[in-house]
């Protein structure tokens, strides 16, 4: 009975140790590509929403949105993809709301293109996807905060999507927020990668 035990302890004990393993393999990674920029000419720079108030971007929003401008202003793309839906009592939507403040930053409102339903990351990514097959697009870059990039990419990649990523260097999210949202998207993304984004959706809202 007692060997049953120390051999059951000690298969916990290892199953353990590589479970924090792999989610620190997956943590590290999240914190490089979030390091990385991927910037190159592609069909559609993807702007990832995020909070916005009363048709105004959240800090967030536009630390995302400024760096969105700044590969416009270096030509990178000729099409602005936006994405986010609204809270039940907002009266805009997030990619509404990005919008306005692109067009108020020298965009032409014909080169934006709206996802405005999305409640998630996947959801948006699915609403981008339908956008780019019907104007025969291809290669995308991802713009978002960097500890968000990592599971970003995998869902999209994950859906059939060409993308490339350009986090922001000026993201609102820093100090211990930023340290517990690259180890949550960390764990995640371990999950993720083992029953699947969708699922993990599912589970996670």
């Amino acid at each position: 009975m007692m060997v049953l035990v120390k051999t059951l302890v000690k298969t916990l004990g290892v199953l353990l140790v590589g479970a924090v393993v792999y989610i620190g393999f997956n943590v590290a990674q999240v914190y490089l590509v979030g390091r990385s920029d991927e910037v190159r000419p592609v069909d559609a720079i993807v702007v990832l929403g995020a909070a916005q108030y009363d048709g105004r971007p959240s800090p967030q929003l536009q630390a995302r949105l400024d760096h969105a401008l700044l590969l416009w202003g270096q030509g990178v793309a000729p099409l602005v993809v936006v994405t986010g839906g609204k809270q039940p009592a907002d009266r805009f939507t997030e990619a509404e709301a990005s919008a306005k403040y692109l067009v108020s930053g020298g965009v032409p409102l014909d080169s934006i293109a709206l996802e405005n339903t999305g409640r998630t990351t996947r959801e948006s990514l699915l609403g981008v996807r339908e956008i780019i097959r019907v104007r025969n697009l291809n290669s995308l870059l991802l713009v978002t905060d960097p500890y968000h990039a990592e599971r970003t990419a995998l869902i999209a990649q994950d859906i059939g999507l060409r993308v490339f990523v350009s986090p922001t260097r000026t993201s609102t999210i820093r100090g211990a927020e930023n340290l517990s949202r690259h180890l949550r998207e960390g764990a995640g993304v371990a999950l993720g990668q083992i029953i699947g984004f969708r699922s993990l959706e599912r589970l996670t809202h």
